[in-house]
């Protein structure tokens, strides 16, 4: 059957109402799984420790398979589209990525940096502590871009393939390389296998993702073509350099990992953000979402 109906539903249910905070997400589950298994077999010498880390993946990935297969399977005995699209929700994030920048906008709006830092600590990896509001600004924009491909259009377009499986496999990939796909001694060989996997699993997606931030922000098209191939990532950079093209500022730059500085690659041109610019983003995020609906919506009325 066609995906396309039931992830439209999904988007916008997501969107209207969320997660509810006070249930445990399946995500917390999934890190656990993580967790306890790089514990217990990333041990040995670098053969072992890669041999492990590709187990990892395939147990993610066979146990999500057989668990979507499941839920489909039941779903069509009866519970139909709404099980598909309850339990399909818990894989996107547009409402809580834009809840999680909105909470950075506010304090940084009123000039209140030190709640800024605090809430722009939640959704990045960096050195929050000594930022000014443009580097919170900064810091916010780059994760809603990324994330906008990693929570919202990556499992949306896994979803379209291959249903629920291909949702929650995405999901758990995605999970894997941000927990064990480090460059850190210990996890550089374990890792190797999820980061390459999330390499693969979001090569489309982050493309995806940049088109549609240039569509919503009605410009960016030169800066994501020029600039996205310097970034680190072979994917972040896409949506990362649409959305500093599309708000003409630019983003990217020096920043610390735990006092460690760590130099980036310059991404758009003009100067850094401020909370107005992220103002700006959050707008330019809705669009794109909202044109993800449509793209998704289409072949769902064509029918």
């Amino acid at each position: 059957m066609s995906h396309a109906l039931p992830l439209l539903v999904m988007l916008i249910a997501e969107a209207a109402f969320g997660y509810p905070r006070a249930w445990r997400h399946p995500v917390v589950a999934v890190g656990a799984l993580i967790d306890a298994v790089e514990r217990r077999w990333n041990r040995g010498d670098a053969v072992r420790q890669r041999l492990g880390g590709v187990a990892l993946l395939a147990l993610l990935v066979g146990l999500s398979v057989l668990l979507g297969g499941a839920i489909e399977r039941l779903a069509g005995q009866g519970w139909g589209l709404i099980a598909v699209v309850a339990i399909g929700t818990t894989g996107l994030a547009q409402r809580s990525l834009y809840d999680h920048v909105a909470a950075v906008l506010g304090p940084l709006a009123r000039g209140d940096l030190p709640a800024a830092r605090r809430a722009v600590a939640m959704i990045v990896g960096r050195d929050t502590g000594t930022l000014d509001e443009r580097g919170v600004a900064v810091a916010a924009i780059e994760s809603l871009a990324e994330s906008f491909c990693d929570g919202v259009v990556a499992p949306a377009f896994w979803f379209l393939v291959a249903g629920l499986p291909g949702l929650f496999a995405a999901k758990a990939i995605n999970t894997a390389d941000s927990m064990v796909g480090h460059r850190t001694p210990r996890l550089v060989r374990f890792g190797w296998a999820s980061a390459r996997a999330d390499d693969l699993v979001n090569w489309l997606p982050a493309r995806l993702s940049g088109v549609l931030i240039c569509l919503a922000g009605r410009s960016g098209w030169r800066t994501m073509w020029r600039d996205a191939h310097r970034h680190a990532s072979p994917n972040g950079g896409w949506p990362e350099a649409a959305m500093a093209g599309a708000l003409e500022r630019r983003l990217g730059g020096a920043v610390s990992y735990d006092g460690e500085p760590a130099a980036r690659a310059v991404l758009g041109a003009g100067p850094l953000p401020d909370a107005a610019d992220l103002a700006r983003a959050l707008r330019i995020y809705r669009i794109a979402c909202l044109l993800l609906w449509i793209v998704v919506g289409a072949p769902a009325w064509a029918r």
